[in-house]
């Protein structure tokens, strides 16, 4: 079974991808849903706490601060017609992602660089396949793909596709009870093995660390006590919030913990480098914070107004992506903002803004309504000073 957290923007609970049925352990669906609680609610803020940085009354916008940066727009559809729906950018250029067949029987996974489409696998829409877990190393895709037998039980596959080969070729079926958060680090390749977590079959709470090399194989499993997420290699996040036990970002190189402190209001989401915390209160106003997994260089980014925008933390270790949602007035309607860590200082990106992602330093969003759905996008890298 593939558990799967929803989008950061949009607000639901965990959803749940075609699999066998797990009973009796629903902790980690619970951490899974804390973790996604401290990224998108907001409520109340304590009288103590970091004082934030002096703003104008009006932000800047990227396009100010670096005026040679560039949004790019992505046509909706694909030559053929269908819309098409990027799940991860390449290049500026380049992207993979889905999109239904010109009959609507399928579901495509295609790779995209302008006009010149490749199809690199197909699924029948009955079966309600799902494609994710994407991450690259630069020489080859790796994903997952789920979907849902005739008799309702369902089941998940791990492919890959080289891009000097002309087909694809699935890595295994032996995927354990994965789970992905909606994170770019949900699958990571690392010396040329893919690595993803999964809940172990224990019946207290663990989680296995698995991974098959790129070339095929057999399927390596570590287990481990507790809720577990990957984050950048070699570090691995704590996958609850603070409610569920201590949080913790782990290195298994050096094989060490660090201890993340959380006090009783607050929830913690960690990266490898920085923690996002949601401060929480009765009443009044809520804030998100940033701080070092060992609680140092605390600061305020956002408040009660702004949430953030993706489950990732501090991404390239400087732009925290948060959305200001306006009066509910159709499909698009969020200021897209990034908080920059080295000027201190809350920046503009877009407006009336949809769907937010971003993998591997590419911001991209929807704009326009449900049936005029586009996409623009931003390399954060090209902003590295």
């Amino acid at each position: 079974m593939t558990v799967t957290v929803n989008p950061v923007e949009s607000t639901g609970a965990p959803t749940q991808s075609p699999g066998r049925h797990r009973r009796g352990r629903p902790w980690h669906l619970a951490g899974l849903a804390l973790a996604l609680a401290a990224t998108v609610v907001l409520v109340g803020l304590p009288p103590a706490g970091p004082t934030p940085a002096e703003q104008p009354d009006r932000l800047r916008t990227v396009a100010e601060v670096w005026p040679d940066a560039q949004i790019n727009d992505l046509p909706a559809n694909l030559p053929d017609g269908p819309a098409y729906s990027p799940m991860l950018f390449l290049d500026s250029t380049t992207s993979v992602g889905t999109s239904p067949s010109p009959d609507g029987t399928m579901l495509r996974l295609v790779l995209r660089s302008g006009d010149t489409v490749r199809e690199l696998r197909r699924l029948p829409l009955a079966a309600t396949p799902q494609f994710g877990g994407f991450t690259t190393n630069g020489a080859a895709l790796a994903w997952s793909e789920s979907v849902a037998d005739a008799d309702g039980q369902g089941r998940t596959e791990l492919w890959t596709a080289q891009w000097d080969a002309p087909e694809p070729r699935r890595l295994t079926a032996d995927t354990g009870d994965v789970v992905f958060f909606n994170s770019q680090y949900d699958m990571v390749i690392n010396d040329g093995n893919l690595y993803w977590v999964a809940v172990a079959p224990d019946p207290e709470p663990a989680t296995e660390l698995r991974s098959v090399p790129l070339t095929g194989g057999e399927v390596t499993v570590r287990t481990d006590p507790g809720a577990w997420a990957l984050s950048a290699w070699p570090k691995m996040v704590s996958a609850g919030s603070g409610e569920t036990g201590p949080i913790r970002v782990r290195d298994l190189v050096e094989r060490r913990y660090v201890d993340v402190p959380a006090g009783p209001t607050e929830l913690v989401t960690c990266g490898p480098s920085w923690c996002r915390v949601l401060v929480l209160a009765a009443d009044g106003p809520g804030r998100i914070d940033l701080m070092r997994p060992d609680g140092t260089d605390r600061r305020r980014v956002g408040d009660g107004t702004v949430t953030a925008s993706t489950i990732d933390v501090a991404v390239l270790d400087r732009f925290e992506v948060l959305s200001l949602s306006a009066e509910p007035s159709g499909f698009s309607n969020s200021q897209l903002i990034v908080y920059d860590l080295q000027l201190d200082e809350a920046l503009v990106v877009a407006e009336g803004v949809g769907m937010v992602l971003c993998r591997g330093g590419m911001l991209w969003w929807s704009v326009g309504d449900n049936e005029t759905i586009s996409w623009q996008q931003l390399d954060l890298r090209t902003l590295l000073d």
